[in-house]
């Protein structure tokens, strides 16, 4: 049994599939408290769920591609056999990860989208490193930037991390922290070698809307 706090379809909000038709599986539970944090009420509560129901729930759907999030998702031993079951019914599978739980059991059929947390978020200590070593090209590292100290913090870690593996950094500014415009005038100016990105579906439907 896993627990769930919401089965939706949506747009991809973000990464390098963003615009894209996906279902959405949001699993209950974070072992952090980010201060930029806009799913709350993932934290706690939910319903309980078998791996069946789940599948057959997405596949009303019609959609063949899905995001197994939260909280954190792989907080739950069980995330492991569903995106094993999606990845067997032959979906494309993104599994989005704080960067604090261990990454090596996670099916390598799967897309990673790895947080990195900044110091603005208050939870930068708590990074599981080694993670980057499970990270393959396909795989996409994920910055939420709310001040410009976050910003040179990325910079610091994607000179570190990509001199093996030329996996995909997103940098995204932390909604109502931190202007766009600002963040991408500095990814200009430096000419940095990482994808902006706003948060398509607070664009489209508003920041506070859930089950988009």
């Amino acid at each position: 049994m896993l627990r769930v706090t919401e089965i939706f379809a949506s747009i991809q909000g973000e990464t390098s599939y963003v615009g894209l038709p996906f279902a959405f599986v949001r699993l209950t539970g974070c072992n952090l408290r980010c201060r930029y944090c806009d799913t709350t009420y993932a934290y706690d509560g939910g319903e309980e769920f078998s791996l069946e129901d789940i599948l057959e729930r997405v596949a009303v759907f019609g959609i063949p591609r899905v995001t197994i999030t939260g909280g954190e998702p792989l907080l739950q031993p069980e995330a492991h056999d569903l995106v094993a079951a999606f990845l067997d019914r032959g979906f494309t599978v993104l599994v989005e990860t704080n960067g604090t739980v261990p990454l090596a059991r996670l099916d390598p059929r799967a897309v990673k989208i790895m947080d990195v947390k900044c110091p603005g978020s208050g939870e930068d200590r708590k990074m599981l490193w080694e993670n980057f070593s499970a990270l393959t090209s396909r795989d996409e590292v994920k910055l939420v930037i709310a001040t410009e100290e976050d910003y040179r913090y990325a910079r610091e870690i994607m000179a570190r991390y990509r001199v093996k593996t030329p996996f995909t950094f997103l940098l995204s500014p932390a909604f109502g922290f931190l202007p766009p415009e600002k963040l991408a005038g500095w990814m200009v100016g430096d000419a940095l070698d990482a994808r902006f990105q706003l948060q398509l579906h607070k664009l489209v439907w508003g920041p506070d809307t859930r089950g988009v």
